[in-house]
């Protein structure tokens, strides 16, 4: 019998009675094949000669054992495992997750658009980390923030910039990062578990998050013919850019004039015309890097290209600097500085903008809206 055909329950049954040899032999495999689904077993749980026996969940996986063992006694007195997520397996079922659940909701219907545009001429709308469901209090910090503060500000500020913006045929809405301020019912960021400041809960953070977003998309369509969204993984939502991506596809799967980015990468592109422009969110690699990744990854594109853009947030203030053949730029945050930014003396500016590029001479104009303009609509 070959490998495939072999369960991981019969090899628990003959391993129960034979010797490792013996057991080979019966299943037909060869020793070290059968050493090597004991290491997989032993990964999802499976540890007989250390009574351990766990069932864990898919992207989970074992990283180490620990016993506590009475002195004089054979048997182990306790027993336990201490795991590690399996990031290809927990991204798998995310995505599947995140596809199931956007099955049955609507979609938007396609609206015919009615205006004149300008064919050579680009609108990008980049928004720096915007942080919904964080909490600032203003006592300690300046100013207060929450998410009705960041909903109102995020909508008023696209608004605006669609409202000062040329009636461009394309435009493309980029989503820099930490959309979500947290990742899960823990209001903690997901690799380093730092504690955050949140408001209110996890629920209730997606569902603004979910209607603003796509109120900046709204606003565009009012202007532009066709919109393109792109929402980059950050590192405060490393899985909600994953589901957030996803369910904009489904939603908008019936509007031609809307497309969306849901590549699972941390870099993500766009070309138009004479332009390439790279977006991502600052955290996996330095400003001086990305020119080289730009190269490497979309090379076709960087010969073809003159004016070449890497976007980013991560840092919350604005830094522009141009290196051989591209410009590496981060974007301000319409978010005041946190208690952590706060205590350490970072005082960035706080402003949303709309670039205006050319088909073939790239960055030609500039919008830029700051929270104060809005505060008739924020407060």
């Amino acid at each position: 019998m070959n490998e495939q055909k072999v369960t991981d329950e019969q090899i628990i049954e003959a391993l129960e009675t034979m010797t490792h040899a013996a057991a080979a032999e019966h299943l037909g495999l060869h020793p070290r094949t059968l050493s090597k689904r004991k290491a997989r077993m032993a990964l999802r749980g499976h540890i007989p000669e250390m009574h351990i026996e766990t069932k864990l969940p898919p992207f989970l996986k074992i990283k180490g054992t620990s016993q506590l063992m009475r002195r004089g006694e054979a048997e182990p007195l306790l027993s336990w495992v201490k795991t590690n997520t399996d990031t290809e397996a927990l991204e798998a079922l995310i995505r599947a997750s995140c596809e199931a659940a956007v099955k049955d909701l609507p979609q938007v219907q396609p609206r015919p658009f009615a205006g004149t545009y300008l064919p050579d001429l680009m609108t990008a709308y980049p928004i720096g980390d915007p942080h919904f469901g964080e909490y600032i209090w203003a006592e300690e910090c300046g100013e207060d923030w929450d998410l009705s503060i960041a909903e109102r500000t995020h909508c008023a500020a696209m608004a605006s910039l669609v409202d000062s913006a040329p009636a461009t045929e394309t435009a493309i809405i980029v989503n820099l990062g930490d959309a979500a301020h947290y990742d899960s019912m823990a209001a903690i960021t997901p690799r380093s578990g730092h504690h955050l400041d949140a408001d209110s809960r996890y629920a209730k953070m997606v569902d603004i998050l979910i209607l603003a977003m796509r109120q900046c998309v709204e606003s565009a369509l009012t202007k532009h013919k066709s919109v393109h969204v792109v929402h980059v993984i950050g590192n405060h939502d490393e899985t909600g850019a994953v589901w957030l991506s996803r369910l904009f596809a489904h939603l908008y799967a019936n509007e031609p004039r809307v497309t969306v980015e849901t590549s699972p990468s941390v870099f993500s592109y766009y070309r138009w015309g004479n332009n390439l422009i790279g977006m991502h969110h600052g955290h996996t690699s330095k400003a001086d890097k990305l020119p080289g990744v730009m190269a490497t990854d979309r090379a076709k594109d960087w010969g073809d290209t003159e004016h070449r853009y890497w976007w980013t947030g991560h840092i919350h203030h604005e830094s522009k600097k141009e290196y051989p053949g591209c410009t590496v730029e981060s974007f301000n945050t319409l978010a005041p500085g946190d208690s952590y930014a706060h205590a350490g003396g970072w005082r960035s500016r706080q402003n949303m903008k709309a670039i205006v590029l050319h088909r073939q001479h790239g960055e030609v104009a500039r919008h830029t809206v700051h929270p104060s303009m809005l505060k008739e609509v924020a407060a």
